[in-house]
């Protein structure tokens, strides 16, 4: 790439805030074997949990596009995510699409992992995001709607067998139900090599618990919760690293590797976001929590294709600031 077409690419990429998009989030599709309490469904405004959605969705073809072209103007890093993306048939033609020296991942409820975590690594990817709120099987159904606990933790240690490491196990904190397992989970990652926990922060997005009473202050306590956690953890740390995600901590105590994500009300993650996403019917979306700025891109191509970014990257702006 000469020096002029790099300029140009990273002008393209860069939101009137300064910030440069790394990071590309592409949901395959928003239909999922579970039903998980909390779910934000990437920001999509249809619940699609359970639904067969094979028309609605971009076709590989549209996808590998848009791999293409995000990794032409400089995207290094590709998510893949759903609902649940290891119920297309497609996937890993989807993951050989995907352009060699960018880094690719993929988030999962695990459930189907164990069975197909051989071929994803064969066909590319370098690592998943495994979905755990609970080691309890019981709590697991309370949270998902099934019972597949033990389905998940066998994808997990066949997820490290074949090197689809380091293993990030995304653990979002329900008050009451699940925050009382950080030191099992701790050891669970310890004793472990190749995983990293991810403690969330439980996020209200898409009216999802609308129905659940005083949900402002359940919204509120996990905040709390996950505020006193990651101050207890830094404490303990041997060495804390900083990382370029929304300036996420990741911290290193007793041979465990952790993450906070505290993505509510957090003006540092907004302001060093550099993450666009794509919505599974092929709309760019600028921000997890707004719905109103999206770009919709099926149909387009080539130059189309790389105006449609550009506009989606100056809708751009941190959800929360200080006149938030």
């Amino acid at each position: 790439m000469t020096t002029e077409n790099k300029s140009l690419n990273d002008e393209i990429l860069t939101d009137t805030y300064g910030r440069t998009i790394s990071n590309v989030r592409i949901a395959l599709t928003n239909a999922c074997n579970l039903r998980c309490i909390y779910c934000h469904h990437e920001g999509e405004e249809i619940n699609g949990c359970t639904v067969d959605n094979s028309r609605a969705q971009m076709t590989k073809e549209e996808i590998a596009e848009l791999i293409g072209i995000f990794t032409e103007l400089g995207v290094t890093t590709l998510k893949l995510t759903g609902g649940e993306p290891t119920l297309r048939p497609d996937l890993l033609d989807i993951i050989r699409s995907i352009p060699p020296g960018v880094e690719s991942s993929m988030t999962t409820n695990g459930t189907l992992l164990a069975k197909m975590a051989k071929d994803l690594k064969a066909a590319g990817l370098s690592r998943v995001n495994v979905s755990l709120d609970t080691l309890h099987r019981d709590r697991y159904q309370k949270i998902t709607g099934r019972d597949l606990l033990p389905e998940v933790l066998a994808g997990i240690d066949t997820a490290v067998e074949v090197g689809l490491t380091p293993v990030k196990l995304n653990m979002v904190i329900l008050k009451g139900i699940n925050d009382d397992e950080i030191e099992d989970f701790l050891s669970y990652v310890r004793d472990r090599k190749g995983l990293i926990l991810q403690i969330i922060e439980l996020m209200d997005v898409n009216g999802w618990a609308d129905h659940i009473d005083h949900i402002d202050e359940v919204i509120r306590g996990d905040a709390e919760i996950v505020g006193d956690l990651e101050k207890s953890i830094a404490e303990k740390s041997t060495q804390i690293i900083t990382r370029r995600m929304h300036h996420r901590r990741k911290y290193c105590l007793d041979g465990a590797e952790v993450e906070v994500v505290r993505p509510m009300h957090n003006l540092e993650f907004c302001a060093n976001c550099n993450r666009l996403r794509v919505t599974s019917d092929g709309k760019l979306k600028p921000c997890l929590l707004r719905s109103d700025n999206e770009v919709d891109v099926r149909g387009l191509h080539g130059d189309e294709l790389k105006a449609a970014i550009a506009k989606a990257v100056q809708h751009r702006s941190p959800y929360f600031t200080q006149k938030s």
